[in-house]
C-alpha cells in the first residue's frame, strides 16, 4: 500500500517539532494560523500514519561520553536475533541489518568504560553468533544530533521558523554532572519527549517548578535533546545508506561541512578507522544514490574512497519497539 501524501501543514508540524518537540500545540497552532483542535489531530494522525514520535535524547557527550558506531559480521540468518537482542540495550541506537543481512549496524552510547568493554571485548567476542567486531569511535559532528533531517525539508518560512526555535543551547562542556533525579527525568523523556509534567513529577517526585528548572537546564546544556521519529517512505526515500569515505586527513572538516549542507544527508561524523568518515543518507532510488555518489560526493576535494552499504532493515532508530 502507497504511503499517505504529506500535505504541506504536516510537513509544517513536523518540521516544528524537529524545532522544539515539546513545543505546545497553542504555540505551534498560533504560529501556523490554524487551531489547537487542528494541530492535536494531525499529530494524532501521522503518530499513526507515520509512526511519528518525539523522543528525549541524552547527548552523552556532554557528559564526558562517547559514541561508537559498531559493524557487526554474523552468520547467516542470526542477524534479526543479534540486532534485536541490541535492541533491547538501554545504551544502544540507530540499529540495523545491512549487507545482504549478514551485517548489524549499531550506534553506542556507553557511560562508563566499564560498560563499554563490557560489550566490545567481552560479550560480542564471546558470542558464536558474531564473526567479525569493527568499533569506530565517532570524534566530530558534523549533521546529525539536534540538527534532525528535517531542518532541510524548508516547510516552515524564515519568520516561523524563528518563532518556534527555542532558546539557543550554550557553549559544550564536560562539567555537567546529573543526580537521580536528572536521571529519571531522562529515562521518562527517552520514552516520550512530550511527557507531561504531571508524569515527570510523578518519576521524580519534585514540585512543577522544579521540574520545569530541571528540564531548562538539561536542555540549555545541551544534554537534553528531542528528536523526531518518523518513516521515511513518506518522504519518497525508500533508500536509506550508509557512506564510509575515507578523506584526506587536511580535508576532513572541508569535506564533513559540505556534507552537512547536502539534502539527502541525515547525519555525518568524522570517526576512527580508515574511513574516517561516516554518513548516513537517504534517497528516492538506487538510481538517486548512484547519481550523488558521482555527481555530488565524488566532485569533493579529498574524497579517496567510498564504501556503500544499503539498510536493510531498521531496527532500532533512537528508542527500542518491542515486535516492530
Amino acid at each position: 500500500m502507497q504511503p499517505q501524501a504529506l500535505d504541506p501543514l504536516d510537513r509544517k508540524l513536523l518540521q516544528a517539532l524537529q524545532l522544539d518537540g515539546r513545543a505546545p500545540f497553542n504555540r505551534i497552532a498560533d504560529v501556523l494560523g490554524v487551531s489547537d483542535q487542528t494541530v492535536a489531530r494531525r499529530f494524532r494522525r501521522l503518530r499513526s500514519s507515520l509512526q511519528l514520535r518525539v523522543l528525549g535524547i541524552t547527548d552523552e557527550s556532554r557528559l564526558g561520553g562517547n559514541t561508537w558506531l559498531l559493524r557487526l559480521g554474523c552468520t547467516p540468518d542470526t542477524a534479526e536475533q543479534l540486532a534485536s537482542a541490541l535492541a533491547r540495550r538501554p545504551d544502544t541506537s540507530h540499529i540495523s541489518v545491512i549487507s545482504g543481512g549478514t551485517e548489524v549496524m549499531c550506534a553506542m552510547k556507553p557511560r562508563t568504560r566499564q560498560a563499554r568493554d563490557d560489550l566490545l571485548l567481552d560479550r560480542l567476542q564471546r558470542s558464536p553468533r558474531v564473526t567479525s567486531v569493527s568499533a569506530h569511535c565517532l570524534l566530530h559532528r558534523f549533521y546529525g544530533g539536534p540538527l534532525g533531517w528535517l531542518s532541510k525539508i524548508n516547510a516552515l518560512s524564515p519568520d516561523e521558523r524563528a518563532a518556534l526555535s527555542p532558546p539557543p543551547v550554550g557553549p559544550g562542556t564536560h562539567g555537567v554532572v546529573l543526580d537521580d533525579a536528572d536521571e529519571a527525568l531522562l529515562a521518562v523523556l527517552a520514552r516520550d519527549g512530550r511527557a507531561p509534567l504531571t508524569e515527570l513529577q510523578a518519576s521524580t517526585g519534585l514540585s512543577e517548578s522544579a521540574v520545569r528548572r530541571r528540564l531548562d537546564r538539561l536542555r540549555s546544556t545541551g544534554v537534553l535533546y528531542l528528536a523526531v521519529q518518523f518513516d521515511n517512505e513518506h518522504f519518497g526515500n525508500d533508500v536509506v545508506a550508509m557512506l564510509w569515505l575515507t578523506v584526506a586527513p587536511a580535508a576532513l572538516a572541508e569535506v564533513g561541512r559540505a556534507l552537512a549542507s547536502h539534502v539527502e544527508v541525515s547525519f555525518a561524523a568524522a570517526t576512527t578507522g580508515q574511513a574516517n568518515i561516516v554518513a548516513a543518507t537517504l534517497h528516492p532510488s538506487t538510481g538517486d544514490l548512484y547519481t550523488y555518489l558521482s555527481d555530488t560526493v565524488g566532485a569533493l576535494d579529498g574524497v579517496r574512497s567510498a564504501e556503500t552499504t544499503l539498510t536493510l532493515r531498521q531496527v532500532k532508530q533512537l528508542a527500542y519497539e518491542p515486535g516492530r
